[in-house]
């Protein structure tokens, strides 16, 4: 393949994962209330740290890298577990958890494959389908103008929201293949064309960057160890590592390669070591994106050269705070919108992977019932447990803080103890509800 064509092709494979790349920290620095500055170098260290992960996994190494035409991006997991996170104030608890559970999926990601029999589908999907649920009250606050703004709510507020979500509804059903593939990211453009003649574009952030701008480890926080965050963050990379497995095995498909424990293996490794460089450079875990599989599978090149390019592109972008500052100016309810469209597509990916399991048995649909509620119950009312600690035993009183304070953690373990209790402990029951 020639350099001109691989070089499309890799700007193509930027493009597809911009959108999602650029909306992780967009979403989380608008929710902890980072500054014009803060918020510039949050999507620049982003990118950056995009391009390192996917030049990670798709090298193949003696430890690291599963050496597939893979991807990584920002996991649209975590987002809603750094907000809880990071909303007491103390950032540094955000990036102390990144790292030390990239540094737990380093550690057990030899061991990894043998866990994956208590992440089945009815437990992912329960995780996935509550975290696309905790984030949708982000999604509407934010198509209103972003909560405790002035103007929240307005009627140019919902109407400029409104715009672009059916601009971003006639892409994707009027156009095919890469266009529609992008239909986020186009949405975004037109909304914010759209924002500068409604008077809510502020071009002050891309006028006050710099041209180029060197990473800083702990630029925005030194890290703090927290138990509760690290608890939280370790499941999320247990979720996200469950997602990729299946990437992995989509991309092994198509490449027309088996993938052995080993390979898997490296592939863990990989995504724990950035987010372990995330986190000290103050970014976030990843994960691999799917819609670039779905690019391979169109295009039908399968070379890692593209990839690599894909990936050098976004370092080098990572380098060049004042394109990231233009992603800065897109106006909140513009965001919203696009927000709302992707965070109703993880709801729907969590429905899609508990459908089939909930149609199996009646016990996956117990399981997926309890975990989904009490998940969505603590993320909604996160006070309702506040008080059972009182009179236990400190370390009691910790642990049962930990499980019970963030609706991810309630929901996740709920799943996976009932998986085991129903589906993993004694003989199987014959389902007299189930008919075949």
């Amino acid at each position: 393949m020639n350099n001109t064509k691989a070089t499309m092709l890799g700007i193509q494979h930027l493009l597809a994962m911009y959108a999602g790349a650029i909306l992780v920290p967009l979403i989380i620095g608008g929710a902890l209330g980072f500054d014009s500055a803060q918020m510039t170098y949050l999507v620049a260290i982003d990118i950056f740290m995009c391009g390192v992960a996917t030049l990670l996994q798709v090298w193949k190494g003696k430890f690291i890298g599963i050496g597939l035409p893979v991807v990584l991006g920002c996991t649209f997991t975590a987002v809603s577990p750094i907000i809880a996170i990071g909303s007491g104030g103390n950032l540094g608890d955000i990036y102390g958890a990144i790292i030390a559970s990239g540094l737990i999926i380093v550690l057990i990601g030899g061991l990894f494959g043998k866990l994956i029999p208590f992440f089945p589908p009815v437990v992912t999907g329960s995780v996935v389908t509550i975290i696309g649920i905790s984030l949708i009250p982000v999604a509407i606050n934010n198509m209103g103008g972003g909560q405790g703004a002035p103007d929240f709510a307005s009627g140019s507020n919902v109407a400029l929201a409104m715009i672009t979500l059916v601009i971003i509804l006639v892409v994707y059903r009027f156009t095919v293949g890469f266009v529609r593939a992008i239909s986020i990211l186009l949405g975004l453009v037109a909304g914010t064309v759209i924002g500068i003649f409604m008077d809510k574009v502020d071009f002050t952030p891309v006028a006050e960057a710099s041209w180029l701008h060197i990473m800083q480890p702990f630029y925005l926080a030194t890290p703090t160890f927290n138990a509760s965050a690290i608890l939280t963050m370790t499941l999320v990379a247990m979720v996200s590592l469950v997602e990729s497995t299946g990437v992995y095995y989509a991309l092994s498909d198509i490449c027309k390669k088996d993938l052995t424990s080993k390979d898997l293996a490296r592939g863990y490794r990989a995504e724990g070591l950035a987010s372990i460089i995330g986190g000290i450079f103050n970014a976030f875990p990843y994960t691999t994106f799917s819609q670039n599989v779905g690019l391979i599978q169109m295009s039908g090149v399968r070379d890692r050269k593209v990839i690599y390019i894909t990936g050098g592109m976004l370092v080098a972008l990572g380098f060049l705070p004042k394109l990231a500052a233009i992603t800065t100016i897109i106006p909140t309810p513009v965001l919203g919108a696009a927000m709302l469209a992707m965070f109703g597509m993880v709801i729907t990916q969590g429905v899609k992977m508990l459908a089939p399991e909930i149609a199996k048995s009646m016990e996956n649909a117990m399981v997926a019932a309890l975990a989904v509620g009490l998940g969505v119950g603590v993320a909604s009312v996160p006070g309702v447990f506040a008080n059972v600690t009182q009179g236990m035993p400190a370390w009691l009183a910790e642990v049962i803080t930990v499980i019970t304070s963030n609706g991810i953690v309630a929901g996740a373990l709920t799943a996976i103890v009932l998986n085991i209790l129903f589906n993993m402990i004694g003989p199987k029951r014959e389902d007299p509800m189930h008919v075949e």
